[in-house]
């Protein structure tokens, strides 16, 4: 059967690194981006403008699809660092999927991908976390975790009344092809241009974009339908990330602050970002989310999707070139 790829946030980090991979593959493709969204360049990909919190823009992507398997892939959401849910953080990553579920379903499509994210899972102290089969914003901390937790439970309740759907919970998402200001991207970024005014004691579960990609195709063809599975890498402190960058492009070395004096100082870090109208990269989520219990377990997605993520080292180097080459300049390829 001819088979369709529909992919949401097509421009974002992951989805316009899962659009390359597939057009790479040959591929047919359906993007959705924003209508503030440009295209670059013509890859073959079809692009539809459209906003996921109006269910009628969505509609575009489904037209025109009988006689052809359609695979849904929706990485489309809002990231967001502060700790309120804001309406429209809601609206996007909730809503959004929740009017992405109803077309799944209206279209009968063969399998639908969920991207959640790790913050979804409640943490707990001393523990390796792995998958769960229940999710619930008030057990998860910050606006960006609620919301994805309540939009995993969508998924997985409508998966229950029969749509075969998979949900897969990256970690903190690094590496090329980013031009929508990744957070982790803009501290490497900022450290090599020397922006970033010191580091912070703590670290967290990096992996690269490449292979949470992978990941997600993965699911797309091996994933058992209502299951989940965590696209980890491992933990790296914020300091070693920065040493690697160094080590690849130079740069001076920077103030490493206890996370106590990073909280007490995250209001400056703040009004430096604003005045040099960034966005701040250590506010007081992102900066317990440092400190946070970040012990993934990718196993199953070892065992069940052949997940292989990279070493850091490699993803860093990556990065630092594509930000080095810019983003009108020809890509690295996405297989790397």
């Amino acid at each position: 059967m001819n088979r369709l790829y529909i992919v949401t946030g097509a421009k974002g980090h992951l989805g316009n690194t899962i659009v390359r991979m597939l057009r790479e593959e040959g591929q047919q493709v359906r993007g959705l981006i924003l209508p503030s969204e440009e295209v670059e360049e013509k890859d073959g990909t079809v692009y539809i403008r459209g906003d996921v919190r109006d269910k009628k823009s969505l509609q575009p992507l489904f037209e025109n699809t009988q006689g052809r398997e359609i695979v849904v892939i929706h990485t489309a959401g809002i990231v967001d660092i502060s700790n309120e849910v804001s309406g429209l953080l809601y609206d996007v990553n909730v809503n959004g999927t929740r009017n992405l579920v109803e077309l799944c379903i209206q279209y009968r499509v063969a399998r639908l991908v969920y991207v959640s994210s790790v913050h979804a899972i409640p943490e707990k102290k001393l523990r390796v976390l792995q998958e769960i089969d229940h999710f619930s914003p008030e057990e998860v901390v910050g606006g960006y975790a609620k919301t994805k937790a309540e939009a995993t439970q969508i998924v997985l309740d409508a998966a229950k009344q029969g749509l075969d759907a998979v949900v897969v919970h990256p970690s903190g998402i690094l590496g090329p092809y980013d031009s929508t200001g990744n957070h982790l991207v803009q501290l490497v970024k900022d450290y090599i241009r020397g922006k970033l005014p010191a580091c912070v004691r703590g670290g967290y579960d990096f992996v690269d974009v490449r292979d949470v990609a992978r990941g997600c195709l993965a699911a797309v063809e091996k994933g058992k339908p209502g299951e989940c599975y965590i696209l980890s890498n491992r933990h790296y402190e914020i300091k070693d990330v920065l040493s690697i960058a160094q080590e690849i492009e130079g740069g001076k070395k920077l103030p490493v602050l206890p996370m106590w004096m990073a909280r007490a100082t995250a209001p400056l870090f703040q009004w430096i970002a604003k005045r040099r109208k960034q966005r701040p990269l250590y506010t007081s989520y992102s900066l317990y989310t440092l400190s946070s219990n970040d012990r993934f377990s990718h196993d199953k997605a070892t065992k069940e999707l052949d997940y292989h993520p990279r070493d850091l080292y490699q993803t860093i180097r990556d990065t630092v070139a594509w930000i080095k080459r810019g983003k009108n300049k020809k890509p690295l390829s996405p297989s790397l």
